[in-house]
This record gives structure tokens, C-alpha cells and sequence, in this order.
């Protein structure tokens, strides 16, 4: 069977992320989202823990999976998988002794190698890998100009693509031919603009933990779902204070310096991703771009916030017809969205088809997009 997996989030335990992160709010949010296995976030946060522990068989019938980031060396951010919060307890107890506050700080941060992350990952019966890769700040590319460089001879089992990348950005980079890539949503938030803005469809044989995790181990993704990478905060290169953007090759006549204002430059993801790409790129399953549908819905009414009361009111109309958002946004035909809302069908069309007009994010704001409006 084919699951929705959203397994990179967080929990108010780490910074700047909402107190209406709770394990039953989640669990309502990824029901109506269509998000069939959770990642906890923030596994080895013992309060966390205790919070999920009654959740972890719920009557919605949503996977439980936990996991865990953690900033290594290099300021490098790291994902962790574990078929139970046991084997997750098991990872932060070799952990602890190179880190303060692993079990009250959300996102730990470690003084290891990304090898050593990984390697005690592995010991303690989980999977693991690189955070949203292509981060400018905290992906392993950021820091690193290779895996092994990163991670030494410890392998890693998958890869984040992170939310201003898709799977085109990695194809054709050779050391990750063999790597599963992941997208999630990193949600600090529960709203479903939020949740599940990116996540990843996994065929699986049993829908436990150990079920994904063996899924993942095998390489079995189904496709990537996700936002259009030019969204991202940095998907080009710009200047952080005036958000001007540059070529590469401006960048580098420039010193990396913004010429207007002589603040320092951040390098885009997709420079970056080009910069490593150099070999052919392999064919990888689809990877679907869509927009949340809240987002999709204020766009056609032409208001301003996601959360806005029409937003709301066609939003739960079409969620009363036909359960979840992912339905909506990546399955059902448009014709059956139509019979409930002609305008928000023919935007979800051409979604589905791409026909989208992109204004790119860079230099931490991120890019907005608008739809056709015949």
C-alpha cells in the first residue's frame, strides 16, 4: 500500500515553533490533510515523548513514526528515524555525552560528526540523514562540498530535499545516484498550509513504523510531493537586507557583497544544486509541485491570508466532500472538484499542469506564485 508520509516537524520544545503543536492537534490536522504517517519530531525531548505516548495507537488510524533533527558539527542538521521511541531514547543516550539538553531541547545540538550522528543512529536500530540538503544555513551542501566529506564511510539512507528543492536538483549530483530522496514539511506550525505542505508517498507492506522505515531502507518511494522550489526562501541567490537578486556569475564579480547596499550575499539552492550537479541525471519517481490548498483557494478569491473566513468557508465545503486535502490537491479528477467548486477546480487543473507563473524566493523571502484567472 502507498502512505503519505510527513516526517520532518517540530514540536514547541524547539525554537520558534507554535504551542498549538500537540500530538491530538497534529493527528486532526494530518487526518483532514491526508497524511497518513507523522513523524513525532523531537523524539529525544522527554516531555514530547510522554505527550505522544497515548497517541501512538489512535483511532484515526495514522502511523506514528519517531523522529528526531539534530545540528552536528558545521552547524550541519541531521534527521532521524526509529521504528519506536525505545530505539529513539537508545540514540540519545549515546548522544548525550557530547551534547547539553538532549532530552529538553527539541533540536539538539551535538558536538559530532555527521558520521557520528548517523553511525549512532544506525547502532540504535533507526535510519538517518541530511535536513533540507540545500539550505543555505544548515544543509549539509552549506557546509560540505561532498557526502563523504560530511559523513565519512557511514552511509546515509536517505535524503531531504528540503522546501526550495526538488528531486531535479539532486539527479544529477553522482554520490547521490543511490540515495532515496525525502520531502516534508517542516512544519512549526499545525495549519494545513503548514502540515504536509511537502511530503513523501511510500509503498509499504505493513503500516507500522517498522513497516516505513523498511519501506525507506528499500528505497520504495512512490513519488515527492511538494512546493514548486522557486517558493523557497532561497531558491536564488540575493541579498539578505534589500532581497535584490543575482546571476552567480554577478555574485562572484561582486564579491559576494550586494552592490546597493554591501550586505553579504546568500547563494541560492539552485546555484548551489548546479555547482554539484555533474554527472547525468537519473531518472527518479515523480516529484509532484502543488500549493497548499488554502493558499490555492485565497489566490482564486483574490484575499490575502490563508486563513481568511471565505478561505475558510469553500476550504471546509470541499473537505466535507471529499475527506482530505491531498485528495483534493493530487488525486480526485477535476471534474468531481468542480461539481463542489468550478473556479477551485480549474486552479487545480492548472496546477496539475504547471501552468503557474513563479516569482522565485532568495535571500530568506520567500516566492509567491500566481494561477491563471480564465
Amino acid at each position: 500500500m502507498d502512505l503519505n508520509c510527513d516526517l520532518h516537524l517540530h514540536s514547541p520544545f524547539a525554537r520558534g515553533v507554535s504551542r498549538r503543536m500537540t500530538p491530538e492537534g497534529l493527528l486532526a490536522a494530518s487526518a483532514q490533510k491526508g497524511i497518513e504517517v507523522i513523524g513525532t519530531g523531537d523524539a529525544l525531548q522527554s516531555e514530547w515523548r510522554k505527550a505522544w505516548r497515548p497517541h501512538l495507537e489512535n483511532d484515526l488510524g495514522i502511523v506514528v513514526l519517531p523522529t528526531v533533527e539534530v545540528q552536528a558539527e558545521g552547524r550541519v542538521h541531521h534527521l532521524a528515524f526509529f521504528p519506536d521511541f525505545d530505539a529513539a531514547e537508545a540514540f540519545g543516550a549515546l548522544l548525550s555525552p557530547h551534547g547539553n539538553s538532549l532530552t529538553t531541547e527539541g533540536r539538539p545540538h551535538v558536538h559530532l560528526s555527521g558520521g557520528e550522528v548517523v553511525r549512532a543512529a544506525h547502532e540504535a536500530g533507526g535510519l538517518a540523514g541530511p535536513s533540507h540538503a540545500f539550505t543555505p544555513w544548515t544543509g549539509i551542501y552549506a557546509a560540505f562540498d561532498s557526502i563523504a566529506a560530511c559523513y565519512g564511510g557511514e552511509p546515509i539512507d536517505f535524503l531531504e530535499l528540503g522546501l526550495s528543492a526538488d528531486s531535479s536538483y539532486g539527479a544529477g549530483i553522482t554520490e547521490l545516484y543511490k540515495v532515496p530522496f525525502i520531502s516534508a514539511s517542516d512544519a512549526h506550525s499545525p495549519e494545513l498550509h503548514r502540515l504536509g505542505r511537502e511530503f513523501t508517498r511510500i509503498g509499504v507492506d505493513r503500516p507500522t513504523p517498522a513497516g516505513v522505515l523498511d519501506a525507506l531502507k528499500r528505497g520504495r518511494v512512490v513519488m515527492n510531493v511538494g512546493l514548486f522550489p522557486e517558493e523557497g526562501k532561497y531558491n536564488e541567490t540575493a541579498c539578505m537586507r534589500c532581497i535584490h537578486h543575482y546571476s552567480l556569475a554577478e555574485a562572484e564579480e561582486h564579491g559576494w557583497r550586494c552592490p546597493e547596499d554591501g550586505t553579504p550575499l546568500k547563494k541560492g539552492v539552485h546555484d548551489r544544486a548546479r555547482e554539484l550537479s555533474g554527472g547525468t541525471p537519473r531518472p527518479r519517481p515523480p516529484y509532484l509541485h502543488l500549493i497548499p490548498l488554502a493558499l490555492v483557494i485565497a489566490e482564486v478569491l483574490g484575499l490575502g491570508s490563508p486563513t481568511a473566513k471565505g478561505v475558510r468557508r469553500v476550504h471546509e465545503a470541499l473537505l466535507t466532500a471529499f475527506s482530505t486535502e491531498i485528495a483534493v490537491l493530487v488525486d480526485l479528477p477535476v471534474d468531481e472538484i468542480a461539481a463542489v467548486d468550478p473556479a477551485v477546480a480549474r486552479a487545480i487543473g492548472a496546477l496539475r499542469a504547471g501552468r503557474v507563473v513563479l516569482h522565485p524566493g532568495g535571500g530568506g523571502c520567500y516566492g509567491t506564485f500566481e494561477l491563471p484567472r480564465d
